[in-house]
């Protein structure tokens, strides 16, 4: 936890001791089997191998995962260390192993890694789900290096349950500035429309993703936990592999971005976090997501490639018709 003043202008997200108090009160602890109805929409707090064993069968719609990377790393008062590839591997087989029976038939699996732990990641979720692809995604953050590559991207494993499965195209796609625009003989536009701040063709999403931010000290999703996604990359996901009111779960909670993301988009949630300020830090965000459903480079149901949607909000500042259409 930050104890140190915030600068002014730093919007992060803070507990005082009262509200870790009152936050924790609202998480849940597993002691026997539980209906679906019982644990939607709640927070765990508990070991992960501890709860699963009370939880209903086949009742997740999208499993995300995003466990330690194989790094010596601090999560608040709870430490990972870093381990050989071969005790990696088992580790993660430890507990994806335990999921197969939470899942729904047609269920999607996302589960993340970095350069090191993701082949460990691949193999281990080959031997229990279909594998579909990988996704890429860069993150603008991070200190050069003077004897190696800059690391500037992570990977997300993407997996199905069985051969049938949900994957919404439509709604995850990009839209992006067209640089070359191109007329039909008409001299109509041909795939893409216009504003006042530019052109932009709406693209199919692919496995490279270089539109997102990783959360910083500006931005009011922003919170103390040190590897924390954006809620606009969850909401790809979500949106891509589940429909509305289905079910994610997300059994390394973190500070709640997975269940917050769920539910401004009109899912439901059940998430494990084992340290109890996350876990409350959590439940506070949830609780703002009640008033506040914007997510940051998401606006009208679209995505947008990054620093373009700010132009699009000054056009429409500007004059009521700046909104994008084609011709």
């Amino acid at each position: 936890m930050l104890k140190k003043k915030p600068a002014r202008l730093n919007r992060s997200l803070r507990l005082t001791e009262a509200e870790i108090k009152k936050y924790f009160s609202q998480s849940i602890h597993l002691k026997k089997p539980q209906k679906l109805s019982s644990i939607a929409n709640k927070i765990i707090n508990q070991d992960i191998l501890s709860a699963v064993k009370y939880l209903p069968d086949k009742f997740v719609d999208l499993l995300f995962i995003d466990p330690p990377y194989n790094i010596t790393k601090k999560f608040n008062r709870v430490s990972f260390k870093e381990m050989n590839n071969e005790e990696y591997e088992n580790w993660v087989d430890s507990w994806l192993s335990k999921f197969k029976v939470l899942l729904k038939d047609n269920a999607s699996i996302y589960i993340c890694g970095d350069w090191k732990s993701s082949s460990a990641i691949f193999r281990v979720g080959s031997k229990y789900f279909q594998a579909r692809n990988r996704i890429t995604w860069e993150r603008e953050k991070g200190r050069g290096a003077k004897s190696n590559w800059k690391i500037c991207s992570e990977d997300i494993w993407y997996f199905t349950n069985s051969d049938e499965y949900t994957f919404n195209v439509n709604q995850v796609k990009l839209r992006r500035k067209v640089l070359a625009p191109y007329r039909d003989n008409e001299r109509n536009p041909k795939d893409w429309g216009h504003n006042l701040s530019g052109n932009f063709r709406d693209t199919f999403p692919s496995n490279i993703w270089n539109d997102i931010s990783v959360p910083f000290w500006s931005m009011p999703e922003n919170t103390e936990h040190p590897t924390q996604k954006p809620e606009k990359l969850l909401a790809k996901l979500i949106l891509a592999s589940t429909n509305q009111r289905d079910i994610v779960f997300d059994p390394f909670l973190g500070s709640g971005t997975t269940a917050v993301v769920a539910k401004k988009l009109g899912r439901r949630y059940v998430g494990i976090e084992l340290d109890k300020y996350y876990c409350s830090l959590a439940l506070k965000r949830l609780e703002l997501a009640e008033n506040d459903k914007k997510i940051q480079g998401y606006e009208d149901g679209v995505f947008w490639e990054r620093n373009t949607l700010i132009d699009q909000v000054k056009s429409r500042r500007t004059n009521s018709n700046g909104q994008f259409h084609k011709k």
